[in-house]
């Protein structure tokens, strides 16, 4: 059974629009921190040297900044996985068939990529602030850090994704059951 949805829905052309400009800048944002990562590398001791420190390199800000810098394309590669999965929902959505057993997975996939997210966020709050201390001892430099970790609003997220997911399994089960009796 599918329901009839409009070929010009705007919210759904909406939903596509922005779920494919947030994949094109998470895959920009992935694409940004491959090159960045090796070029601090490469050039270790010129970013040391702007942080002000000769300091061992084990201890240097290079190793936050490329900590920070590893966890952020963790986080890029999760969300660009997460708007890829919320396009093929929103496909569904205009086919006419949202409960589709394959939507409940999705959710539940989007669930714990929004979870992860949510706890690469703690590490990477950590290293910058890190960073900031070590920003802080230079002259040239005013780093801060806000927040702190994991965001209310992000575990709120996370909590909808799994209850929708848990809804669209039921809807499908039902929808299955009320086709069983057809």
């Amino acid at each position: 059974m599918t329901v009839d949805t409009k070929p010009n829905d705007l919210l759904l052309l909406a939903g596509k629009v922005i779920a494919v400009f947030m994949q094109i800048a998470m895959a920009v944002g992935g694409a940004a921190l491959l090159v960045a990562l090796p070029a601090i590398l490469i050039f270790r001791d010129d970013v040391s040297e702007a942080f002000g420190s000769e300091a061992d390199y084990l201890a240097s800000p290079l190793l936050y900044l490329a900590g920070v810098m590893l966890i952020g394309l963790a986080i890029v590669a999760m969300l660009f996985v997460f708007f890829g999965t919320l396009r093929r929902i929103i496909a569904t959505v205009g086919e006419g068939d949202p409960f589709a057993p394959a939507n409940a997975n999705r959710l539940s996939l989007m669930g714990w990529l929004m979870l992860g997210v949510q706890l690469s966020l703690i590490p990477a709050t950590a290293l910058g602030i890190q960073l900031a201390r070590y920003a802080d001892e230079t002259e040239d430099m005013n780093l801060t850090v806000d927040g702190g970790g994991m965001d209310l609003t992000g575990i709120l997220l996370v909590i909808i994704l799994f209850i929708l997911a848990r809804v669209f399994r039921h809807g499908a089960a039902m929808r299955e059951d009320l086709e069983g009796t057809v």
